[in-house]
């Protein structure tokens, strides 16, 4: 993919399943890239792998939901990598349950690390690109935020802000020569999923009717997802800008 070769890329929850194939997709690409994660030592992981076959990664502990911590993070990136060209906001977290089951400190931990973390990461990164006048922001969002999904209000209204904010943000920076595109996930195979599964009353019936709603016949993989990311984060996507495209092997079709 164009023009990613040597750039700093961002990617916070780089310690998990779609972030950790989005760091190593980037890395193949050339780029330089900064794990942000609360789990050090997940992040470590990524890092390494990525530094054993070649590329170059560093690992940071940032807790996105703390403003602090984000500022002393982004500076230590710039600091180790160069300015930042690239910033994946995948950081994510749900619990499953009707809404009028849940509490408000739920929905506080939902909106702190589902909404406002982007807002921390974006609030930060963004002047730099602007100065430098040029940025490419990826927000992984979700399905739920434009569909609705049983079980997830909150964390579908944080993504749908998420969506709302990518377009304004889009709109506002764009003679900066800044895009901000979003990926919304299908069903796709990880811990996250994992858990969901093993929350049911039968796991194995769960996941299959997963995969039969699929129209492609499978569940979508971490790699599936970071390509597309890839793609917006590079100069292939450079005149495409405010725009959310759905990986979900055909799952939702949105216009």
């Amino acid at each position: 993919m164009r023009n990613l070769s040597g750039k700093a890329v961002v990617v916070t929850g780089g310690g998990g399943g779609i972030g950790g194939a989005t760091c190593r997709r980037f890395a193949e690409e050339g780029a330089k890239v900064a794990v942000f994660d609360m789990n050090l030592e997940a992040a470590q992981k990524v890092a390494d792998e990525i530094n054993a076959q070649g590329g170059v990664a560093q690992e940071f502990k940032c807790d996105i939901t703390s403003r602090a911590d984000v500022d002393a993070a982004v500076a230590a990136t710039e600091a180790a990598l160069g300015p930042i060209a690239v910033l994946v906001n995948n950081a994510g977290w749900d619990v499953f349950k009707p809404f009028v089951k849940t509490v408000p400190d739920e929905w506080d931990k939902l909106i702190a690390i589902n909404l406002v973390g982007a807002l921390h990461m974006l609030h930060a990164v963004l002047p730099g690109m602007a100065e430098r006048r040029y940025g490419r922001i990826v927000n992984v969002a979700s399905d739920a935020a434009r569909g609705g999904s049983s079980g997830e209000a909150v964390y579908s209204a944080c993504k749908g802000g998420l969506v709302a904010l990518s377009k304004t943000l889009a709109r506002e920076h764009a003679r900066q020569g800044i895009t901000v595109n979003v990926v919304c996930p299908g069903p796709t195979d990880t811990a996250l999923l994992a858990g969901v599964a093993e929350g049911a009353r039968d796991p194995a019936k769960l996941l299959e009717a997963f995969r039969s709603a699929i129209p492609l016949g499978r569940l979508g993989q971490p790699d599936d997802l970071a390509s597309a990311i890839a793609f917006f984060g590079s100069d292939d996507a450079g005149f495409i800008t405010g725009q959310v495209i759905s990986v979900s092997g055909g799952l939702t079709m949105h216009g």
